[in-house]
């Protein structure tokens, strides 16, 4: 019998009724990408104790324009609401640092497909975009083979 985790600790999240819940407070922390994949450097499920626990539920302003130090991510597309373009920006940025060329390829195709971005034609102005935005350089990270996996 398969069970998919992420499923499984969704529907205990959905279910959990904590109003009674006299004993030590546990959470739990999955780590993952948009796409689904587990970031680099994280694990699929963490266990959260004590002060920490506190962290965990805060959730980091947007912010706007003005509180930003970085240029939104060029292919946002137009129609969506400052909050979301700014997390189609953070998750852009996140995917590029962590995740390899093929996957940041399907990622922008999914994104493209849920119209949350408009992606120019040209490989090579969107290959520099995502330079700014943190992707490597180096090997296998080219501009030549970036060009073979875009929007294929």
């Amino acid at each position: 019998m398969d069970i998919d985790i992420k499923e499984l600790i969704k529907a205990a999240a959905e279910g959990l009724d904590l109003k009674d819940f006299k004993g030590d407070v546990v959470g739990v922390k999955v780590v993952e990408n948009e796409i689904g994949n587990i970031e680099t450097g994280g694990i699929g499920v963490q266990k959260v104790y004590g002060k920490d626990m506190q962290s965990l539920g805060e959730v980091q302003p947007v912010g706007d324009d003005k509180e930003r130090d970085e240029e939104l991510f060029h292919f946002v597309h137009p129609e969506l609401e400052e909050d979301e373009a700014w997390r189609v920006h953070d998750a852009i940025k996140r995917l590029v640092t962590y995740q390899k060329v093929q996957e940041i390829c399907l990622y922008l195709k999914e994104l493209k497909g849920k119209q949350k971005v408009l992606l120019p034609q040209s490989p090579s102005v969107a290959y520099k975009e995502l330079v700014r935005m943190g992707m490597p350089t180096g090997d296998g990270y080219s501009e030549k083979y970036f060009s073979g996996c875009y929007q294929k």
